[in-house]
């Protein structure tokens, strides 16, 4: 997935350092000598605003004072990373590790570009939350770990709900509704800014409704969206969408919400916590009324359902150093390390336990419980397709927001999704 690092305000940029893949020294396999693995250099390659600083000093220093080898970070840019991978996975010196996106996991295992690691899933792996290693496997096989993840909160004004007399975060979908009614009454502001198209926001509430957007028929993938739990999702959506004035055929980026949230006039809107960075710098003055809180779901108990953005680590299948590799993936992945990822980006971490490391860090705290209900887009190589402009599911989701029944809407669009379902991945 495309997509910028969660972080409450925003993460800093890295220079991007393109060196020769893999390491120019010699080929033994990856396996410790007598001197650990001395004489040796692990290649990984990290996205640009993964690796914050402190973080990266840090496990630099413990991997290389443990193996004796030592680590070299290459950032990376998401744009045309895919393709960048795809090639860099099936030629003859890879970069050792890689950081790929969850959703574009699958894509790369079914090449054979990865390593299998179900031996280190058994051996540190056993309590990953089950929602965030789900990326990582295929085939009932573990191609990759699970590193980090950021899901979308209710960023609200505070000043607004007060002017509405709205003391309390809402505890259910039922209580957010009633609060959005409030404002609406109350006050001159909008209560709700979401566009027609907030296609990941969608998606969370196919998966809160246990839905899923594409069912085998055969052996291939075909549309799943006249499911009636898709249709339940799309209604929801839209007695959300009810309370706003977005414009029904354009997506959050169209004008970018957090600018239109920034103005002052509106109540909330649905958005990573990093969103909250980009109002701040449109309008300072609006950093003291911005208050996060978990979207939440039908009962109290249970969150709204969430996609969930993040990062794994894999190692390439074409590595020379697979035993000095997992090394470091024990060492990254550690509680320490993972730890101080979430501490220092604000990004939600492999284990529920780990969270308390997002203290003080509203968007986190936010977003951290709905994580182990949360889910993906399909996860399967074909899903790729689907998603590129124009997307077909945005086309469904406006023609709900202008009158079509959620089954009419979803027949209106399914022939294109099987076309791109059934392209080569």
């Amino acid at each position: 997935m495309n997509r910028k690092l969660i972080a409450a305000v925003g993460v800093a940029g890295m220079l991007m350092s393109i060196a020769a893949c893999g390491g120019d020294d010699g080929d033994d396999g990856g396996k410790a000598g007598a001197d650990g693995y001395k004489g040796q250099t692990l290649t990984v390659w990290a996205m640009d605003g993964s690796t914050p600083e402190g973080w990266t000093k840090d496990l630099t220093a413990a991997f290389e004072k443990k193996t004796k080898a030592k680590l070299k970070f290459e950032t990376q840019q998401w744009n045309g990373i895919q393709q960048k991978i795809t090639t860099s996975l099936s030629e003859d010196n890879p970069p050792d590790v890689l950081e790929v996106g969850n959703t574009q996991t699958p894509a790369y295992a079914a090449t054979g570009g990865l390593a299998d690691l179900s031996d280190l899933k058994e051996e540190i792996g056993g309590d990953w939350t089950k929602a965030l290693n789900e990326s990582s496997v295929f085939d009932g096989k573990q191609y990759a770990a699970p590193w980090y993840f950021a899901n979308r909160v209710v960023i609200y004004n505070k000043k607004v709900w007060a002017d509405a007399g709205i003391t309390d975060a809402p505890k259910t979908r039922a209580e957010f509704f009633d609060a959005l009614k409030a404002i609406d009454k109350k006050t001159d502001a909008e209560p709700i800014y979401l566009p027609g198209q907030n296609w990941y926001f969608f998606d969370g509430l196919t998966i809160g409704q246990g839905a899923d957007l594409v069912k085998k028929e055969g052996d291939k993938y075909v549309s799943n969206l006249a499911d009636p739990k898709v249709g339940k999702a799309m209604e929801i959506y839209k007695q959300y969408q009810s309370y706003s004035k977005a414009p029904k055929d354009k997506d959050e980026a169209t004008p970018q919400q957090a600018e239109v949230f920034a103005k002052g006039n509106v109540g909330a809107f649905i958005g990573m916590g990093w969103e909250a960075g980009t109002a701040i710098a449109a309008n300072k003055k609006i950093e003291k009324d911005i208050g996060y809180f978990t979207i939440p779901g039908e009962t109290a108990d249970s969150p709204e359902g969430v996609f969930l953005g993040g990062s794994n680590f894999a190692v390439a299948a074409g590595s020379k150093k697979q035993e000095l590799a997992k090394e470091f993936l024990k060492l990254a992945l550690s509680d320490k390390f993972e730890g101080a990822l979430a501490k220092e980006n604000g990004v939600i971490p492999n284990k529920e336990a780990l969270q308390i490391h997002l203290a003080g860090n509203g968007a986190a705290e936010a977003a951290a419980p709905a994580a182990a209900g949360g889910g993906t887009t399909p996860l399967i190589p074909e899903w790729a397709a689907v998603e590129n402009d124009p997307n077909p599911i945005k086309a469904y989701m406006t023609a709900v927001l202008k009158g079509k029944s959620p089954a009419a809407a979803a027949k209106q669009v399914e022939a294109e999704i099987n076309k791109r379902l059934a392209q080569s991945s």
